[in-house]
C-alpha cells in the first residue's frame, strides 16, 4: 500500500467519524440553528467522501455528484437560514406587539 492509498483510508476513516458526531449534533440539538450548521457540516463532509472515492475509484463522475451535492447543500442551507431568520423576527415582532399592548388584550 503507498502513501495515497494510506491517506486516502485514513481520510475515509476521519469523513466517517465527523459525519457520525455531526448526526448525534442533529439529533441532540439542542436549538435549531445547531441543527441546521450539523446539516450543513454533514453536507460538506459527504461531498468530501464523494471526492475521496472519486480518488480511489480513479473515476471523475464522482466529482459531477460531488459538486452537484454541493449546490445543492448550499441552497438548502440558505434556505434554512432564511427560515430561522423569519422565525425569529416573527417571534420578537409578536413579543414587541405584546409588551405595547398587554398579553391579554386585544389588538
Amino acid at each position: 500500500m503507498d502513501f495515497l492509498q494510506a491517506a486516502i483510508n485514513v481520510s475515509f476513516f476521519m469523513v466517517v467519524l465527523g459525519v457520525a458526531f455531526a448526526f448525534v449534533r442533529l439529533v441532540k440539538g439542542p436549538s435549531l440553528p445547531n441543527r441546521v450548521v450539523a446539516l450543513d457540516m454533514m453536507n460538506v463532509l459527504i461531498v468530501s467522501f464523494c471526492g475521496l472515492y472519486a480518488i480511489r475509484a480513479g473515476d471523475s463522475a464522482f466529482v459531477d455528484v460531488a459538486i452537484v451535492l454541493a449546490l445543492v447543500g448550499f441552497l438548502a442551507t440558505v434556505a434554512l437560514a432564511r427560515f430561522v431568520e423569519r422565525r425569529v423576527n416573527r417571534d420578537s415582532h409578536a413579543r414587541d406587539e405584546d409588551a405595547e399592548t398587554g398579553p391579554g388584550e386585544d389588538r
